[in-house]
C-alpha cells in the first residue's frame, strides 16, 4: 500500500465497513458531505396528485378554516373559484393546534393557560403523526413541508400494567415466547396432523422456534430479546431477571400495548412535519390567501336559495353561489338553517368524543439520558393511557413529552379538573413508571380538553352506526356541501378531512361544469 492515495470515497467505504451506516454518516458530516440538520424549506419534487379539471368561476363560502375547510378552499382556488372562509376561532387550523411559548389557551368554563415553553419547544395538542399512505403526506410534498420520522413503536419504551413496569421489548418477548411454546408443543405432539403435512409441521416449528426464541424442547425460558440490566460490550452483559410464568404474563394484560401498532393506521413507519404539525395549516393558509380567511366569525345562519347560499355571522352577511360546511356536525346542527329536519337529524347522529392531552416541558431530556428512550410511546392501564416521548431534537438541552393522551371517561375525568390538578394527577401517575424524576425538573405544562374547546367541543365524533345519515351528508343539500373527517372512515385523522374535502369540491365542480 506504500504510495497509495486514500480518497474520501475510499475512507468512507472503509469506515462504513467497520462501523456501519451510522459511522459513515457521521464521517460524512465531519467532512461536510452530509447536512447537519434537515432543511426546513424545499421545493416539492412534483405537482400534486389531485386537480379539478376545467376552470370554475363561482363564488364559494367555506364554513370553518380547519384542515377540511382549508383543503377545500385550496383546491377550489387552484380551479379558479373565489373562496371566502369563515372561522369562529381566533386563528385557522381547528384541531390542528400546535402550542408554543407566548400562546394562550382558553377553554369553556375554565381558566386560560399561558404557554411558557422555551424557544424551539412545541406541543402538538391535536394531531401529531401521519401514516405514509395517508393523503396528508401528499399535501406535505405538494406544499413543500419537510417531514421527519415519528417513532411510534420503541422497544425501549415501557408497558405498565397491574402495577408492574417492564420494557416494551420484554412484554413482547414474553407474550410471543409463551404463545409460540404452546403452538409448538401442540404441533410437536401431532395435534395438527390432519391440517399439516410433515414438511409443513417442520417449517412451522422452525418458524415458532425463531418467533418465540424457544429452547430445544420448545420451552420458553426467556431470551436476550427481553433486554439487559447491562448490555453486552466487553463482556456478555447482564440479562434482566427471568420471565414470570405464562399465567403471570397473561395476567399482566399487555395484549393491547404490544399490538397497538399492528393496525394500518398505526403501523411503522410514521411521520411528522418538522417543527410542528401546524406547518400543514400554515402552508395551506398561505396558499389559500390570508385575506380570504375571516377569523372571529361565528356562523349564525345558513340559507340555501335557488341561486346561491346566504350565510350570516356575528356582525356580517355574505351571499355566495355555493357553500362548503366543514364545522363539527354537532355544532352545525345548532345553527339555524333551511336545509330541512332530515339534515338536522343526520347532523345530530354522530356523538362528540372527549379527548385530552398534556404537554410536560422538562429542563433536561432525562428519558434519553437515564432511560435511553428516543421517541416512542409507553402504554399503560392507568388513566393517562399513554406517555409519548419526542421524536425530534434528540440530545437538546430541554424537551417536552406528552404526559397523557386519553379518551372517553378518562378524558372527561381530566377535563373536569383545573389545569393545575390535571398536571398534579398526570405527574402522580407518571411517577409510577419513571420514579421521582418525573416530578422534578418540570419547567412548565399545558393541557387541553377538546370537549371544552369553544367552537369545536370534541376531539372527534363517533357514529353509532354508518347508516343513511352518513351517506346523506356525503351529498349536497341544495347548494350546501358538507366535509370533514367525520364523513369518512378515517375519523380523527387529517387525511379524513382532506379526503372528504376533495370529494365535496369534486361534486361541486362537476355541478358547475355541467351548468356552464
Amino acid at each position: 500500500m506504500e504510495g497509495a492515495v486514500l480518497t474520501r470515497r475510499g475512507l468512507l467505504v472503509g469506515i462504513g465497513a467497520v462501523g456501519g451506516a451510522g459511522a459513515m454518516y457521521a464521517a460524512m458530516g465531519a467532512l461536510g458531505l452530509a447536512p447537519a440538520e434537515q432543511d426546513k424549506t424545499f421545493d416539492p419534487p412534483r405537482p400534486g396528485d389531485f386537480s379539478l379539471r376545467g376552470r370554475g368561476a363561482a363564488t364559494v363560502v367555506v364554513l370553518g378554516a380547519g384542515v377540511a375547510g382549508l383543503t377545500a378552499a385550496y383546491e377550489l382556488g387552484k380551479a379558479g373559484y373565489d373562496c371566502t372562509l369563515l372561522e369562529a376561532r381566533a386563528k385557522a387550523g381547528g384541531r390542528n393546534l400546535t402550542l408554543r411559548g407566548g400562546d394562550r389557551l382558553t377553554e369553556l368554563n375554565g381558566p386560560a393557560q399561558e404557554v411558557t415553553f422555551g424557544e424551539g419547544v412545541y406541543f402538538n395538542a391535536g394531531p401529531a403523526r401521519l401514516a405514509p399512505w395517508m393523503l396528508a403526506m401528499d399535501y406535505c410534498r405538494e406544499l413543500g413541508i419537510p417531514i421527519e420520522t415519528f417513532v411510534n413503536n420503541n422497544a425501549q419504551a415501557y408497558v405498565h400494567t397491574n402495577g408492574r413496569t417492564v420494557r416494551a421489548r420484554t412484554a413482547r418477548a414474553d407474550m410471543y415466547g409463551y404463545v409460540a411454546e404452546l403452538l409448538a408443543k401442540a404441533t410437536d405432539v401431532g395435534a395438527l396432523d390432519r391440517k399439516l403435512t410433515k414438511d409443513d409441521q417442520e417449517r412451522l416449528l422452525d418458524f415458532l422456534r425463531r418467533f418465540g426464541d424457544l429452547g430445544p424442547k420448545h420451552d420458553y425460558e426467556g431470551s436476550p430479546r427481553r433486554g439487559f440490566v447491562k448490555y453486552p460490550a466487553l463482556d456478555t452483559g447482564t440479562p434482566i431477571a427471568l420471565p414470570g410464568s405464562l399465567r403471570e404474563v397473561l395476567a399482566a394484560g399487555t395484549g393491547r400495548a404490544i399490538t397497538n401498532d399492528f393496525g394500518h393506521e398505526q403501523a411503522t413507519p410514521m411521520f411528522q412535519p418538522v417543527g410542528g404539525m401546524d406547518a400543514i395549516v400554515t402552508r395551506l393558509a398561505e396558499a389559500v390567501g390570508q385575506d380570504r380567511i375571516r377569523t372571529g366569525a361565528r356562523v349564525t345562519g345558513i340559507t340555501t336559495l335557488d341561486d346561491g347560499v346566504e350565510v350570516t355571522w356575528d356582525g356580517g352577511r355574505i351571499k355566495a353561489d355555493y357553500c362548503v360546511a366543514t364545522l363539527p356536525p354537532h355544532l352545525l346542527a345548532r345553527i339555524p338553517h333551511n336545509l330541512g329536519t332530515q339534515i338536522t337529524a343526520a347532523l345530530k347522529t354522530p356523538v362528540p368524543a372527549a379527548t385530552g392531552k398534556i404537554g410536560l416541558e422538562y429542563g433536561t431530556r432525562w428519558w434519553e439520558l437515564e432511560d435511553r428512550i428516543y421517541g416512542g410511546v409507553t402504554e399503560t392501564d392507568l388513566d393517562i393511557t399513554h406517555i409519548w416521548y419526542p421524536s425530534h431534537d434528540y440530545h437538546a438541552e430541554r424537551g417536552l413529552l406528552v404526559g397523557y393522551y386519553n379518551t372517553a371517561e378518562h378524558a372527561e375525568l381530566y377535563g373536569a379538573l383545573t389545569p393545575e390538578d390535571r398536571r398534579h394527577r398526570a405527574l402522580t401517575q407518571g411517577k409510577k413508571i419513571h420514579g421521582e424524576k418525573y416530578r422534578t425538573g418540570l419547567l412548565s405544562s399545558v393541557s387541553i380538553a377538546w370537549d371544552r374547546q369553544e367552537h369545536i367541543q370534541g376531539g372527534w365524533v363517533r357514529w353509532p352506526a354508518v347508516d343513511s345519515s352518513f351517506t346523506l351528508l356525503q351529498r349536497p343539500s341544495g347548494r350546501v356541501y358538507f366535509a370533514g373527517d367525520w364523513l369518512t372512515h378515517l375519523i380523527a385523522w387529517q387525511a379524513g378531512s382532506m379526503e372528504s374535502a376533495r370529494s365535496a369540491v369534486t361534486q361541486l365542480h362537476e355541478r358547475v361544469m355541467r351548468s356552464s
